[in-house]
């Protein structure tokens, strides 16, 4: 049974007799992460080894990086390269991780991404987006490119600047009847044993500026025409590759974005990861599998919302007592512990049966991405709400949350294109 203490109202005398007193709930601590079912002594120590990271090396960090410029945030001496160079000590191989069963390593993943994001989820994606070469190697069935790749800073270079979420679309089941997607910013041509690249990937490309090797989703030309792509490793040191400025944005600041230019760059033939047969399915799958890991970032911020927010009502006295004592602000601070809950287990029931199934299924990961950067979104902003004219402030986290939410509303595939995809991905022709 549930233990009951005697508590008496605030402002009360501790004398008042025992009927005049009320009775409450004797207070339950809940775990680091919520109604979360236990972990194994690896997903453990993982766990508290990267939040002990968070807390330690990223928040101090994170709200100065915020107010630098974007080429500051790069430049040499820049504590950014010393969260990048500390994370690389966190011990998170993915070649390593490739002998884990596969819902062993998604689970570690995603208690990774979740503690990172509770730190900053910017620099969170910082550090996220140098696995990506890697990931999406052994995505592919490389291993000898995600052994190239790893260790490396990498970034992952899809979007371009006629063609944003439209790059995802790799089926055209979002395009318009009455539209085309016109010719594309980049191409590639096979010319015997070598690739060679023109064109240019958009300001989108995070990690770009200080990449050292890239994934490269592009389309490619064979015997005249256009058509559908390759995903190819490539060098960004390699000559003909150039890079535009970093780009200034309103969220997620941590994370440096850019162009990518290419002239007549050549690659190794060897360096395609997905070729033109299998393109298609290649790009569902790569979406299927980043989804979850942005909706893995909204849910450490969500949960980093929701703890300043509870922890502020405590501290800030309103009317004579603590914010918590209002019944108002218990009613809301439920509402987002609510929703904190709710996305966190979407996101574990879509990380499980995406690794478990025979194959993953997108419409899980797009409602994954969806949901949780809109609960975050909700979270972050009821939170700023709760701590006034101070939320607005840079004394207090909460505009960067709210900054940093919003962006994931559209980061990794705008929601309402994901959202389409995903519909498009429920009709059954059979039945039709």
């Amino acid at each position: 049974m549930t233990k009951y203490q005697q508590v008496p109202e605030s402002g009360q005398s501790a004398s008042l007799s025992e009927a005049d007193r009320i009775t409450r709930p004797e207070f339950i601590e809940l775990p680091m992460t919520g109604l979360e079912g236990p972990l194994s002594e690896e997903e453990r120590a993982l766990q508290e080894s990267v939040h002990r990271f968070a807390e330690e090396v990223i928040r101090p960090v994170a709200a100065k990086l915020d107010r630098v410029s974007a080429d500051e945030m790069i430049a040499e001496g820049s504590e950014l390269w010393t969260v990048l160079e500390k994370s690389g000590e966190l011990g998170l191989s993915l070649v390593e991780m490739e002998e884990m069963e596969p819902l062993d390593r998604a689970r570690m993943l995603a208690i990774a991404i979740e503690e990172l994001s509770w730190g900053c989820a910017g620099l969170s994606g910082a550090i996220l987006v140098n696995f990506f070469p890697t990931m999406y190697s052994l995505l592919a069935g490389n291993m000898e490119m995600a052994k190239y790749c790893e260790g490396r800073l990498g970034c992952w270079a899809i979007t371009e600047p006629e063609h944003g979420s439209d790059m995802l679309d790799s089926h055209s089941q979002v395009a318009s009847s009455e539209g085309r997607y016109g010719k594309p910013s980049i191409v590639a041509r096979i010319d015997g044993d070598k690739v060679i690249l023109n064109g240019q990937k958009s300001a989108w490309v995070s990690g770009a500026t200080v990449a050292e090797v890239c994934v490269l989703y592009t389309h490619v030309e064979r015997d005249g025409k256009v058509g559908p792509g390759i995903s190819v490793i490539v060098d960004l040191d390699s000559d003909g590759i150039s890079r535009g400025k970093p780009l200034e944005k309103m969220g997620l600041r941590g994370l440096n974005q850019g162009e990518i230019f290419f002239d007549n760059v050549e690659v190794p033939l060897d360096h395609v990861i997905s070729g033109p047969d299998e393109y298609e399915d290649f790009v569902t799958a790569t979406l299927a599998e980043a989804n979850p890991h942005v909706a893995g970032m909204a849910m450490g911020l969500a949960r980093a919302a929701y703890e300043y927010a509870l922890a502020y009502a405590h501290e800030r006295r309103a009317g004579g007592v603590p914010l918590v004592q209002h019944q108002h602000i218990r009613y809301r601070l439920f509402h987002m512990f609510r929703k904190v809950e709710m996305a966190r287990g979407l996101l574990h029931r879509v990380i499980t049966f995406n690794a478990t199934a025979p194959k993953p299924a997108l419409q899980a990961s797009a409602a994954a991405k969806v949901s949780v950067t809109q609960l975050a979104f909700e979270v972050a902003n009821e939170a700023l709400q709760m701590f006034g004219g101070n939320g607005m402030t840079h004394e207090y986290p909460m505009e960067k949350l709210v900054r940093d939410a919003r962006a994931l509303l559209i980061a990794d595939g705008c929601n309402e294109m994901l959202a389409l995809k995903g519909g498009s991905l429920l009709v059954n022709p059979d039945l039709l």
